[in-house]
């Protein structure tokens, strides 16, 4: 981890964007360096809650879909 005071902590929303393509592991070694030293793991444990909530939204819909027809 970097010892830099002056280096900025990343936004909640790329953070959102860190989160979401860590659900489908295509992230880039490169960027999980770049973000691991920048992200804010409070955002990052909110991100995961709401991506989990999106996706169990997403297969909720999908079975109810998949059901009625």
């Amino acid at each position: 981890m970097s010892d830099n005071p002056l280096q900025r902590k990343a936004s909640f929303l790329a953070t959102m964007k860190a989160v979401f393509w860590s659900f489908f592991g295509v992230r880039k070694r490169s960027d999980y360096e770049k973000d691991a030293a920048n992200l804010n793991p409070v955002h990052v444990i909110i991100a995961g809650l709401i991506g989990a909530a999106v996706f169990i939204g997403l297969i909720m819909l999908a079975v109810r879909f998949a059901v009625s027809a």
